[in-house]
């Protein structure tokens, strides 16, 4: 090392450490990742007691002499003035949080921390503006050597630069952090902190409602940018030589869409460009945060709080900070952590952790298909063994064990053999149906710029609205406005707006359209084989109610309300030789209800083997079964799943598309009729604030936190998942255990090779079986999921099984 590089380092490490808070970002965090805390007075605080928590762990870890907060502030910014769409997707904070956010800055005064905003610019905009000028203005860089931005919002890694300016983010809750600096971001998306927004310009963001270019994902975004740099620079080769794009791996289609879609990619990029000039003030503050601070101040917040645990932490982390003012060497690798937990993965036996993160999740559902970090954390160890064994201690002592042993662990296999198998797809078929739906768009896209009577970007919500609202005149009565204020272009919207022009029809066709084709339709063949079949992932562990989920691609979601959306099932063929073979459980959840609740008029629908809807209906609207119309059966069905899933009268209205007391008198009614059911579902909702949990009938435990909050909003919530868990739950260990026992048959009959389970859609297993077997093993298959549980648990109600075959999933015929 030079002694000029000498000189740069030590003056770096005489000068300060700068952390900056990305509070709202922290705050949001704490608050979804922690329990429902609140104070003996009933007042909300765990998202306030996650910012403590977390603010302590900041000073302790990274030392700092000088500590910002940065917050957003209520009123649009200047990205809702140019995009009204930005965030619209994002539901409104619970109250609980704004009143939490509102106090949050009594923690900042009481550490002695100034916080910056500026109304029409965004937290991010304080971070990004506040590092430009620490190492720019002259004061600022004299005694600021490193910053440090603390946010769970991965947003703020464009603002990187070096070890200069390092991001330390929350993986997971409030306590599971990481160091990013431009290595880090490196090893993680491939390009450094610089690009980070043009990545958003070509793939978009959807929590933030950032649209990039439809079609363009992570995959192409990250060549695109690793090849040619920004989007400024991937255009100037587009426009001067297109061979070199091509060169690149970049499809035709791709390129097209390049062409199109310039225009977005760079408003996109501008929307996700953190500014660094907002109009605010940085000093220098006169004294260290630790300097300033008044210990009775924060003794006394956290007492008001009832955080017992913190006054204690508080006083050692002002020890240390006493006894050592220069911040410490953190040269902990910022993307080493998540390396070596995949490398630690990759050495331990595989089929042990597999079993112990499903072990995990059925100890608390809400942890997801589990990863090692996640065992590792819930046990508070880094030893896996110790993990393991914490975790089926766990299990055991929560009684638990015979849904490991009984369900999930014989599944296990079985799952891996679904992903091994795979399913064939006609590649020649969606690029056709492609071909057809890009061309419908197009038609839909005159039709709508036809009935607008000008060309406009029929993507951008802003121009919609305008042409929509200010040049056509239509709207509602009491139109939902976006969060700046203007006139809302969500589908939920414009769906009751349908009667008021044709073009409402052209607009919501266009955008099922487009969904279909960029999520489904164009994005499957990328995702086929060499083998020519797709090998999409089923998690037997992806839910919180015990049911499957299915991910790349997610096979569980493909749209079939519509014929358009229909029509990808057709893509999904049976090998040469065989056929598909669809087993789907009749109704399951109403019957599992109706044995459950022991409601006899409910259970004698099923026993006499009616249609439970039109039965529903009879009963409910008080006719004869055969004077039942079309319209009552539908209503019938919307009360009997929005019962189920503890639909209050204001839901069911909007459902029904009723008013208010209709709903109310279909619910009074419904009850009425059915007051086993009704006792049931109270019955299930007094043992889950009791107990904490719900249970299924097989013994899977699910619980809820919030069942015992005093916030009535959240105990409302927890209540009406509650409501329908068992019922759910009992549904899908129903499914589980018939693939376990049909898998044992096959296998036990020498038909393993000759009938393969491709596919678990909620309700329905597809199995690919060879033609000449299809008669004998679909009765087979049939009668044994029809006989997973016996007439003496269902107490007579019938659980039915419908069977259809076909060449493809879409054309199944019984």
């Amino acid at each position: 090392m030079t002694k000029e590089n000498k000189k740069k380092k030590s003056d770096v490490n005489k000068k300060g450490t700068l952390v900056l808070l990305d509070s709202h970002a922290i705050l949001h965090r704490a608050y979804h990742a922690l329990p429902d805390f609140a104070s003996s007075k009933g007042e909300p605080t765990g998202a306030l007691y996650g910012l403590s928590m977390l603010l302590l762990k900041i000073i302790g870890d990274l030392k700092p002499e000088y500590i910002f907060a940065c917050y957003d502030l209520p009123s649009p910014t200047y990205r809702h003035q140019a995009y009204d769409g930005y965030k619209s997707g994002r539901k409104k904070s619970d109250p609980a949080l704004v009143e939490q956010i509102i106090k949050s800055q009594k923690v900042f005064e009481a550490f002695n921390i100034p916080v910056y905003s500026k109304e029409g610019f965004e937290a991010d905009d304080m971070l990004g503006t506040i590092v430009e000028k620490t190492f720019k203005e002259k004061k600022l860089a004299e005694a600021i050597g490193k910053v440090f931005i603390a946010s769970g919002d991965m947003d703020t890694l464009q603002l990187i630069s070096d070890k200069k300016v390092q991001v330390y983010t929350l993986k997971k809750g409030i306590k599971d952090t990481i160091i990013y600096d431009e290595e880090g971001v490196k090893a993680r998306f491939g390009f450094g902190p610089e690009l980070l927004p043009d990545f958003k310009g070509l793939r978009g963001d959807p929590s933030d409602n950032i649209i990039g270019i439809a079609g363009i994902g992570e995959k192409t975004a990250t060549t695109l940018i690793t090849t040619f740099g920004s989007i400024e620079e991937i255009y100037k080769v587009l426009k001067k030589d297109k061979e070199k794009i091509k060169k690149a791996g970049i499809t035709d289609r791709i390129i097209s869409l390049l062409e199109a879609g310039e225009e977005e990619a760079l408003f996109s990029k501008m929307l996700a460009t953190i500014r660094r000039d907002a109009p605010i003030d940085v000093g220098v503050p006169k004294k260290r945060w630790i300097d300033g601070v008044e210990k009775e101040k924060v003794t006394a917040l956290f007492k008001e709080l009832e955080f017992r645990s913190l006054g204690e932490r508080f006083n050692q982390v002002c020890k240390v900070m006493n006894g050592k003012n220069q911040p410490e060497n953190i040269e902990e690798s910022k993307s080493s952590k998540p390396k070596e937990n995949e490398e630690k993965s990759n050495n331990l036996d595989q089929d042990k952790l597999k079993e112990t993160a499903v072990a995990l999740w059925i100890i608390d559902s809400n942890i997801t298909n589990p990863k090692l970090e996640d065992i590792l954390n819930y046990a508070g160890t880094e030893d896996f063994e110790k993990a393991r064994e914490y975790i089926f201690g766990e299990l055991k002592k929560r009684g638990e064990e015979k849904i490991f042993e009984n369900i999930e662990k014989p599944l296990m296999p079985i799952v891996e053999k679904m992903h091994t198998h795979g399913i064939k797809v006609d590649t020649g078929y969606l690029q056709k149906l492609s071909k057809e739906y890009h061309k419908e768009l197009e038609i839909l896209e005159k039709k709508i710029w036809e009935a607008a009577d000008q060309e406009f970007n029929i993507n951008s919500p802003k121009q919609l609205g305008e042409i929509l609202f200010q040049k056509m005149g239509l709207k509602l009565a009491r139109q939902k406005k976006t969060a700046g204020g203007a006139m809302s272009t969500k589908e939920s919207e414009l769906e009751k707006m349908r009667e008021l022009h044709p073009i409402i029809g052209h607009v919501l066709n266009y955008r099922e359209l487009q969904k279909l084709l960029s999520t489904y339709i164009d994005t499957i063949p990328s995702l086929v084989s060499e083998d020519g079949r797709l090998h999409a992932r089923f998690l037997q562990a992806g839910s919180t109610t015990g049911r499957m989920a299915s991910q790349d691609p997610n096979l569980q979601n493909i749209p079939i309300k519509t014929e358009l959306g229909r029509n990808i099932r057709h893509a999904f063929v049976a090998e040469k030789g065989f056929s598909l073979c669809a087993f789907d459980y009749s109704q399951i959840e109403l019957r599992i209800a109706a044995f459950l609740s022991g409601d006899k008029k409910l259970m004698e629908v099923f026993t006499k083997g009616e249609d439970v809807h039109t039965s529903v209906a009879a009963q409910v609207f008080e006719v004869e079964p055969a004077k039942v119309t079309k319209e009552m059966r539908r209503k019938a069905k919307v009360i009997n799943f929005g019962i189920l899933y503890g639909m209050g009268v204001n839901a069911l209205k909007i459902n029904l598309g009723s008013t208010r007391e209709e709903a109310q008198q279909f619910y009074e009614k419904y009850f009425q009729t059915f007051s086993g059911l009704a006792n049931y579902l109270d019955r299930v909702k007094a043992e889950a604030a009791r107990q904490g949990y719900t249970e299924t009938f097989f013994g899977r435990k699910r619980w809820f936190e919030g069942i015992k909050s005093k916030l009535p909003f959240i105990r409302a919530a927890a209540e009406r998942m509650a409501i329908n868990a068992p019922i759910q739950g009992t549904e899908a260990d129903i499914v589980k255990l018939a693939m376990i026992e049909t898998d044992k048959y096959l296998v036990k009959a020498g038909y393993e090779d000759r009938a393969r389970l491709l596919l678990q859609v909620h309700d329905e297993l597809v199995y690919e079986i060879e033609e000449d077997l299809i008669k004998e093993l679909s009765g087979k298959i049939k009668e044994i999921m029809s006989n997973i549980m016996s007439l003496k648990d269902t107490k007579s109600v019938p659980i039915v099984v419908n069977v259809a075959v076909g060449k493809n999933w879409g054309e199944m015929e019984g």
